[in-house]
């Protein structure tokens, strides 16, 4: 953090107020369209989705009112934090998504983890990755030395590349997986849902939040002087709009719309006991 007393304090520039609000409004409209499905499925598991537009919210709004009070901590540590963690409760759903259309396919046996421990291996690492990082974004806020301040730093960028690691364990888990049900020839549709267009939107989302994780790793890897901590419109092309996008497509792609009931799962056994029928009478 700058030194003094001044407005400096904690950033290198005066927050935007306007950029503040219209992002905290268009996160509050995401959070409301979200907890209309969320409401209308009973899809519990997309409950991350709704905390993350909230953290995203409440960060925003906090960087509204440090326009007015640059020097003043407590806005400050409240964006620093919840904003930073807000992609953290967005990729927990995410990784259980992909558990469930597994399932929903009734083709566990081509994912080479076990849909119940792909969520609990994941979404543990998740939370993992959460506290490390609010541990270093607190220290970060409260650093008073050069030393602290390179300690934070050095934690906020374990957490993220551990995040980052991650996911990319996740994205390989879910491209073989669809490259053995393809090789084998299933191109299942359950109750009406083409689960293999699920498939490519949970890529786009993936890859959007783990763009987004690698400009924090160069945010903080060039340290408090650096271009991206020192100028503020790399956190709102970077950070907000990407995280805003993600909540437009999973709004869109809302996993209530898709059957992980008992009905959908002997729908899929149905439909594979007919063709392994064919095959074995050589039609």
């Amino acid at each position: 953090m700058a030194g003094g007393d001044g407005p400096e304090e904690y950033y290198s520039y005066t927050p935007s107020l306007a950029g503040g609000v219209i992002i905290a409004i268009l996160f509050t409209f995401l959070l409301f369209l979200h907890l209309f499905r969320l409401y209308t499925t009973r899809t519990w598991f997309c409950i991350p989705f709704s905390i993350g537009a909230i953290f995203e919210i409440i960060g925003y709004s906090a960087r509204a009112q440090s326009s007015k009070q640059p020097h003043a901590q407590t806005p400050f540590l409240i964006q620093a934090v919840l904003i930073l963690l807000a992609p953290i409760l967005f990729a927990a759903s995410v990784y259980m998504f992909l558990g469930r259309i597994i399932r929903s396919t009734g083709y566990e046996s081509c994912s080479m983890i076990g849909p119940k421990w792909l969520t609990i291996i994941f979404v543990a690492g998740d939370v993992v990755c959460f506290f490390v990082q609010m541990i270093g974004a607190a220290i970060m806020g409260d650093a008073k030395t050069k030393a602290m301040l390179d300690l934070a730093n050095t934690i906020v960028l374990v957490g993220l590349a551990a995040q980052i690691f991650i996911f990319g364990w996740f994205m390989l888990v879910g491209v073989i997986f669809h490259k053995r049900v393809r090789k084998i020839g299933g191109k299942l549709v359950v109750g009406g849902v083409d689960w293999e267009k699920f498939l490519f939107w949970l890529y786009g989302v993936s890859i959007i939040i783990t763009s987004r994780n690698l400009f924090r790793v160069i945010e903080y890897a060039l340290g408090d002087d650096g271009y991206l901590l020192s100028t503020e419109w790399p956190i709102y092309v970077f950070d907000a709009i990407p995280m805003a996008f993600v909540l437009v497509v999973c709004n869109l792609w809302y996993v209530g719309v898709m059957d992980f009931t008992s009905n959908g799962r002997d729908d899929v056994q149905m439909m594979v006991g007919e063709r392994g029928e064919r095959l074995s009478s050589g039609v």
